[in-house]
C-alpha cells in the first residue's frame, strides 16, 4: 500500500503563489507516477499535473499550464507542486495521488488540502 499526506495549503489573493507538498511513504514502487488533483464545490474532480518517477516526465491541464509546476524528489519521497498566479476559479480541494498516468488508473490519494484564492 502506498500512503500520501498532503501539506501546504491555505488563504491567497489572487496572483500570489503557494506551493503545495505530498509525502509518500509505503509501496511506492508499485507506482510509477505522482500527480495532482483539485475539487470545487459541486464539480467533478479533474487532473492537474503529473509526473513520472523515472524519467520525470511531466503533463498538466491546460486551465495550468504556464501557471503550476510539478516536481519530485524521490530520495524524500516527495512530490510538490508550485502554483503561481492564483485565479481564484483555482479554489479547490487539492489531491496527491500515486498510480500510472498512462492508464490514468491511480489507487492511492491522500486526504486533501484546501486551496482558497481570495479575488
Amino acid at each position: 500500500q502506498v500512503q500520501l499526506v498532503e501539506s501546504g495549503g491555505g488563504l491567497v489573493q489572487a496572483g500570489g503563489s503557494l506551493r503545495l507538498s505530498c509525502a509518500a511513504s509505503g509501496r511506492t514502487f508499485s507506482t510509477n507516477s505522482g500527480a495532482w488533483f483539485r475539487q470545487a464545490p459541486g464539480k467533478e474532480r479533474e487532473f492537474v499535473a503529473a509526473i513520472t518517477w523515472s524519467s520525470s516526465s511531466t503533463y498538466y491541464a491546460d486551465s495550468v499550464k504556464g501557471r503550476f509546476t510539478i516536481s519530485r524528489d524521490n530520495a524524500k519521497n516527495t512530490v510538490y507542486l508550485q502554483m503561481n498566479s492564483l485565479k481564484p476559479e483555482d479554489t479547490a480541494l487539492y489531491y496527491c495521488a500515486a498510480g500510472r498516468h498512462s492508464s490514468g488508473q491511480y489507487p492511492y490519494w491522500g486526504q486533501g488540502t484546501q486551496v482558497t484564492v481570495s479575488s
